[in-house]
């Protein structure tokens, strides 16, 4: 009886489709190839889950899940615990979503590592990289992994022990079924890992109707930052309640500069509480803003005056209660974009009151009357000039579609660098040594001439600056307007600063 008791149990473990239901769960079972065989223990509500596995990363996994099956949005949530000092400081145990049980599914996970850092990772295609967004709150006292149509958030308390928003998604589109449950990852296979899972909850949100998801929704914002090579890491800078946009990298690589509730703001790079930059009264700003080639002047667009038409001022980035106004249009507005790197002289859009024409504009900063430089049917927008001097990249509806062209620093021989009739791409940004342009692309749920906010279909790529090569895409979020409107590269060439958005519903 013995020796078949332990056959059968034997059996049960070497067939993960033999149903092992655990708590709340309906199975569980190793995925991806293991050294050791993990296991799961129940009681009074908590799971404590022991594991081997060499990482949860790249194009195949390797951990122990205890797991069930849902469709729809949900929510998981646990507050977890690691057992001893352990080995290797990236161990990891979540909360995972999976489209299947290969090692290199489709996943999202929001995992805490042994060293407190936390993350929310995923990978959109079967076998291929696994990306992520850390987390601003380590050590966590709880975490949650949300699912909301096609998206995945996730939620972190710090020391207050209050779950709040960690900022920060990615458009992932499973399939239905899909597995949700806790999983383990030693990180180092010629061991086990050890965590535990406590006032574990799974449950389906209730997500109050938004009828119209453009200018007048509330939102939630993240300050982001994101790798350009290598696994294109996105970090949390900052999660706020209400809107920001528009973020500038300082020249010194210190601080991001943002627009929000009309004024100008700072904040340093690794975080912390933004200070207010002051402009005078020149409160309504907008998400056109950008800082000087040598890093002491900031230049910003502001609809302060009665007409609350967009004029265009400079002044010291420390602050000014006086920023010289530079361009004041009374039969339209003024959008700043492009500073030329010899720092004589600024690239603005043009909006005509008459006429809605979409034009580029140059005006030089020592004084002298405005000029076009870039005008024609159709919409022209987003000038930025190469760190060379000799181009001007810019936004243009001129082929049928919105797409990204170069033209001489004159606006002399155009040339189109994106040819997908199925995208419309915005705002091209160039790097510190010239050689690549990030841009925002949004999908054709998005009139021709338009760029708003709050978009599902919202991606960052990156283009060699002669359009050698296609477009790669970087990251996918919800976004749109003010996600990466002005100059945003870090100054060393690695990062771009943006920010994605959230509804409140």
């Amino acid at each position: 009886m013995i020796r078949l008791l332990l056959a059968c149990a034997a059996a049960l473990w070497a067939n993960p489709a033999v149903a092992q239901a655990v708590g709340i769960f309906a199975n569980h079972a190793d995925i991806g190839a293991t050294a050791t065989p993990g296991s799961v223990r129940h009681d009074a509500g908590r799971y404590r889950v022991t594991a081997s596995g060499a990482n949860i990363w790249g194009e195949k996994d390797a951990f122990h899940y205890v797991w069930t099956q849902r469709s729809g949005d949900l929510h998981l949530a646990a507050d977890i615990a690691w057992e001893g000092k352990g080995k290797d400081p990236h161990r990891k145990a979540g909360l995972m979503l999976r489209q299947n049980r290969t090692p290199g599914s489709p996943y999202a996970d929001v995992m805490v590592h042994g060293d407190g850092m936390v993350s929310l990772q995923y990978r959109d295609v079967q076998d291929g990289p696994t990306r992520q967004i850390v987390s601003a709150v380590w050590h966590p006292k709880r975490v949650r992994l949300e699912r909301e149509g096609d998206f995945v958030y996730f939620s972190v308390a710090g020391p207050d022990g209050r779950l709040a928003h960690a900022g920060g998604s990615y458009r992932i589109a499973f399939q239905a079924p899909v597995l949700v449950g806790l999983a383990v990852s030693a990180h180092d296979d010629s061991v086990t890992e050890t965590a535990t899972f406590s006032n574990v909850e799974l449950g389906v949100p209730s997500l109050a109707y938004v009828p119209d998801t453009g200018y007048p929704a509330r939102v939630e914002s993240t300050l982001e930052t994101i790798e350009v090579d290598g696994v294109q890491s996105r970090r949390v800078v900052r999660h706020f309640d209400g809107k920001i946009e528009a973020p500038n990298w300082t020249r010194d690589g210190k601080a991001l500069v943002y627009n929000a509730d009309g004024r100008i703001w700072r904040i340093p790079v690794e975080g912390g509480e933004p200070v207010a930059i002051a402009t005078g009264r020149h409160v309504k700003n907008n998400n056109d803003h950008g800082i000087s080639p040598d890093g002491q002047s900031l230049v910003i667009s502001d609809q302060s005056e009665p007409d609350n038409l967009s004029r265009i001022h400079v002044l010291p980035l420390a602050g000014s209660d006086a920023p010289r106004v530079l361009v004041s249009d009374p039969k339209a507005r003024s959008y700043w974009h492009g500073w030329s790197p010899d720092g004589k002289t600024l690239a603005y859009v043009r909006v005509g009151t008459d006429d809605d024409s979409y034009d580029i504009w140059t005006k030089d900063l020592a004084g002298g009357p405005a000029r076009p430089l870039i005008a024609g049917p159709g919409v022209d927008d987003g000038p930025e000039y190469s760190p060379d001097g000799k181009y001007l990249y810019f936004n243009s509806t001129r082929s049928g579609a919105m797409a990204i062209w170069r033209a001489k620093a004159d606006g002399s021989e155009p040339v189109q660098l994106t040819h997908d009739p199925e995208r419309r791409d915005w705002f091209p940004h160039l790097s510190p040594d010239g050689k690549w342009i990030v841009f925002v692309s949004f999908g054709l749920d998005v009139a021709l001439t338009d760029h708003p906010p709050n978009r599902q279909d919202v991606a960052l790529k990156i283009i060699p600056a002669d359009g050698s090569a296609p477009p790669r895409v970087l990251t996918r979020l919800f976004g749109g307007q003010g996600t990466i409107n002005v100059p945003s590269w870090s100054p060393d060439g690695k990062q771009v600063a943006f920010v994605s958005y959230r509804l409140v519903r």
